[in-house]
């Protein structure tokens, strides 16, 4: 599908198409190599009010695509109308259909551009895999990569002003002396004690936060976990979309819509204020915590983020690993050595068990007393 206003991107030296260099951050030829620079758009980056979203929000990528759906893991992937994808880049599965891109989706308000490219992707991966404890010694040569695809991740990132209000019972410590009787050397001998109490006082307050870019993954193709390990993205340099960044590269459509989104994101703010108000109770300790928190002023944009994806085969079992395009973090799964792991734990036992016959053959000799406060 080709959208009204779509842009294209000829090369001004041999006319084929341009494409996002990770490596240069720029638009480059991938047969001349020339490159052309892309001019940052003056517009600032939106932050929408929520109730405002639908109807404020632009619609569309503006650029061509067509849409890939997984019919395995439900993720849709957009891509160049020429990319002739036969597998789904987030499992692995062939059961892949494409279709007409739904135009009327929120577009995105800003961006991460990819800085890590495939190579620096390739070479975080095989550190990654060095390491890993308790894996197999050949791992990192056996490991073969199926693919390894750059994709644009759909997140929703949230704004809002919070105000809490909290009552518990502040708790202080406190110490008395009590009278005890212990055995040494098999002989009853009576001791002082320190014993801490708490002594319980009413206490309440309130607190004001503001909560910028809460992230809110919307892709369908990755797992929560691995997400939430590999999403650690600088949301400070975020760019105005433009659909130069999108030439060869490919983008997820959101899977989770603005207000289920907003679910989510509420009740983490819910329970980070909860913890932060539990913070806030003076003494040692506390009980029966009761937060009460309004949240207003809230502001959205949905923004696209660079993250690179990848399954790899050892002995046949298929694993996955992303990359974060930003910083090159890596997370991803990887198979045990249970040899390795049964000879650490023999190991280990056999320490515990000379341990053990040391201190048997020390029985003989009285044990020191214990200390106490005095």
């Amino acid at each position: 599908m080709t959208f009204p206003e779509a842009h294209s991107f000829p090369c001004s030296t041999c006319g084929a198409k341009l494409e996002y260099d990770a490596s240069v951050q720029a638009m480059r030829c991938p047969y001349c190599g020339s490159q052309q620079a892309i001019q940052t758009a003056p517009a600032e980056i939106r932050e929408i009010p929520l109730e405002e979203g639908f109807r404020l929000a632009r619609r569309g990528l503006d650029t061509p695509v067509v849409a890939v759906s997984c019919q395995e893991c439900g993720a849709t992937v957009n891509v160049a109308p020429n990319d002739r994808t036969v597998e789904c880049a987030f499992c692995g599965s062939h059961k892949v259909l494409p279709h007409e891109a739904d135009a009327n989706l929120i577009r995105p308000e800003s961006l991460l551009p990819f800085q890590v490219d495939r190579n620096v992707a390739m070479q975080n991966f095989r550190a990654w895999l060095k390491a890993l404890w308790f894996r197999p010694n050949d791992l990192k040569n056996a490991a073969t990569l199926e693919h390894l695809v750059g994709v644009y991740i759909p997140f929703w990132t949230f704004d809002a002003d919070v105000h809490s209000t909290w009552t518990a019972d502040a708790g202080y410590y406190y110490y008395e002396v009590e009278r005890t009787t212990v055995i040494v050397n098999n002989r009853m001998q009576t001791r002082n004690r320190r014993v801490r109490h708490t002594r319980w006082v009413p206490a309440s307050g309130q607190r004001n936060d503001h909560y910028d870019d809460e992230l809110v993954c919307a892709s369908k193709g990755l797992p929560p976990a691995m997400v939430a390990e590999v999403a650690s993205f600088d949301t400070k340099r975020l760019v105005p979309y433009q659909p130069h960044f999108l030439a060869g590269w490919r983008a997820e459509s959101y899977a989770i819509d603005l207000f289920k989104a907003w679910e989510q994101a509420q009740e983490r703010i819910q329970l980070e204020q909860y913890n932060r108000c539990a913070g806030d109770v003076p003494g040692d300790t506390h009980r029966f915590l009761r937060v009460n928190t309004t949240v207003h002023n809230v502001t959205f944009k949905h923004v696209l983020l660079p993250i690179w994806i990848a399954t790899y085969r050892y002995h046949g079992k298929l694993h996955r690993f992303l990359v974060n395009g930003q910083t090159g973090k890596v997370v991803g799964s990887a198979p045990y050595s249970w040899v390795k792991i049964v000879l650490f734990v023999l190991v280990v036992a056999a320490i515990v068990g000379v341990v053990a016959l040391v201190a048997a053959s020390d029985g003989g000799q009285s044990a020191p007393a214990l200390p106490y406060d005095y």
